[in-house]
């Protein structure tokens, strides 16, 4: 099973339309919850919204999407329970 590279950092630029935390238009997000979306799209995607991350912004996915594999959760939720 493909995670959803949601961090919880939901803003959506509204220069590019894609969200500021994972990357992904309004329309990924959509396509991402639909019951028959499959798990090459979802992996392709991930390729995608990678290249669409620069410098920090992709350091920071980066860093919180391998914590949301491994743990669950995402970063900032982690950190939001530890404050």
């Amino acid at each position: 099973m493909i995670i959803s590279p949601c961090i919880s950092i939901c803003r959506t630029d509204p220069k590019t339309g894609y969200c500021y935390g994972c990357g992904r238009s309004n329309k990924e997000k959509k396509i991402w919850k639909l019951e028959n979306t499959s798990e090459e799209w979802k992996k392709e995607n991930i390729k995608i919204i990678k290249k669409r991350l620069t410098g920090w912004q992709l350091e920071s996915f980066n860093e919180s999407y391998t914590y949301k594999i491994e743990n669950g959760i995402s970063l900032f939720k982690k950190n939001l329970k530890n404050e």
